[in-house]
């Protein structure tokens, strides 16, 4: 689920680990909450249908999906939950930024603020990492290959990149210019997901391993929604 650098091998995989899939189904679950706030029509709220269609593609059942908007829109039983972004470092200095749904805030600081402690990093004050990135719309593709018609189209609807790594491509646009794109390519290719991510401005280079584990633990963790570095590995 995590938008960091990792995208390309690990990001985006369909094959999901059993023991993994009530964690990434909790997380899901808040994702569509917090988004069907604005409404419960996909249709009228394009930010709900952004976290559907991330659900869908992720395998998550029907009946989460439905029971999700319902509590979100007020339908269903739902607790408070709020939306908060953490900046911290990892091993090395790497630029962290932590999104995360919670109901517990101070809760969720101590975990976070823990977690980077012990893999070698530390939780950052307000903008410290923040302007190494650029937050940015990323449509992933189910193509894993595009034709140059295909290209040239998607160069015309407003795609600022096209991203190809390996088997997986994905688009970037301006933040703004997210759901304009999505509209004008959906007959074009086949869309996976769309969202809004941070994109690192430049990478640095790192040890893999030692932010393997640091990953790991921030993927573990049910609230975090999502996370960002601009580590190279």
């Amino acid at each position: 689920m995590s938008g960091h650098s990792k995208w390309a091998t690990t990001k985006h995989k369909k094959a999901i680990a059993d023991s993994k899939r009530s964690n990434l189904f909790t997380k899901l679950a808040k994702i569509i909450m917090i988004a069907a706030r604005d409404g419960a029509d996909p249709n009228m709220n394009f930010k709900l249908r952004m976290a559907m269609d991330k659900a869908r593609s992720l395998s998550m059942p029907k009946d989460n999906i439905e029971r999700a908007v319902a509590k979100g829109s007020g339908t269903g039983e739902s607790g408070p939950l709020e939306e908060i972004t953490y900046e911290g470092y990892g091993p090395d200095g790497v630029a962290i930024i932590i999104e995360i749904i919670t109901d517990n805030k101070n809760r969720s600081a101590s975990e976070i603020r823990h977690t980077l402690s012990k893999y070698g990093g530390s939780l950052g004050a307000s903008n410290s990492v923040l302007w190494q990135f650029d937050r940015k719309g990323v449509i992933y593709l189910k193509n894993t290959s595009i034709n140059d018609e295909q290209e040239l189209k998607i160069i015309d609807s407003g795609a600022e990149d096209i991203e190809k790594n390996g088997e997986n491509i994905r688009l970037i646009t301006a933040m703004e210019d997210l759901q304009i794109v999505q509209e004008k390519i959906k007959n074009v290719v086949e869309i996976d997901s769309a969202e809004l991510e941070y994109i690192p401005q430049n990478t640095v280079k790192v040890k893999a391993e030692k932010m393997e584990k640091l990953f790991n633990a921030l993927e573990e963790n049910d609230d975090i929604n999502n996370f960002y570095s601009n580590a190279e590995f």
